[in-house]
């Protein structure tokens, strides 16, 4: 399979990819693995590429990506734990120090909800006014059409 830009752009990959792509591959190129590994290594998202895989071998690539993602997922759960342990000690710290502010930030910006509130409340209660019919009409029409489709 040839990747070009042209290719990218017909099946509709985001610009920041192809730019990406343009820029580490300019003429393009047949996939081949040193080229994914590039790809990956700056930054291309492989994933995307998965659509592309044909029906035949999907089950294949499926198997051995399964058990790359196991063995990746084997290897990263220590440090994966340790970084929940420290991100946990942090954030208490964090809202340790936050507290104080957000106290008082609620505080000061009670006074102004309730005010907006108070001026918001007959405009919510005219919107509430029309909406029950209105929507008891859209239920009325869309339930026989629901029940059909689902039936």
């Amino acid at each position: 399979m040839k990747i070009t830009t042209k290719w990218l752009k017909k099946q509709k990959a985001c610009k920041k990819q192809i730019a990406l792509f343009q820029a580490t591959f300019p003429r393009g190129g047949e996939v081949t693995k040193a080229r994914l590994l590039k790809a990956a290594q700056v930054g291309l998202n492989l994933e995307w590429l998965e659509q592309f895989i044909p029906a035949e071998k999907q089950a294949e690539y499926e198997k051995i990506k399964t058990s790359a993602r196991t063995e990746y997922d084997k290897v990263m759960a220590p440090a994966w734990a340790e970084y929940n342990k420290v991100r946990a000690s942090a954030l208490t710290k964090y809202d340790k120090v936050m507290a104080p502010a957000l106290a008082e930030y609620e505080k000061i910006t009670a006074s102004a909800w309730a005010k907006y509130d108070k001026v918001m409340a007959p405009a919510w209660a005219e919107y509430n006014k029309v909406r029950a019919p209105a929507r008891a009409e859209y239920d009325k029409v869309r339930a026989p059409a629901l029940a059909i489709a689902l039936s």
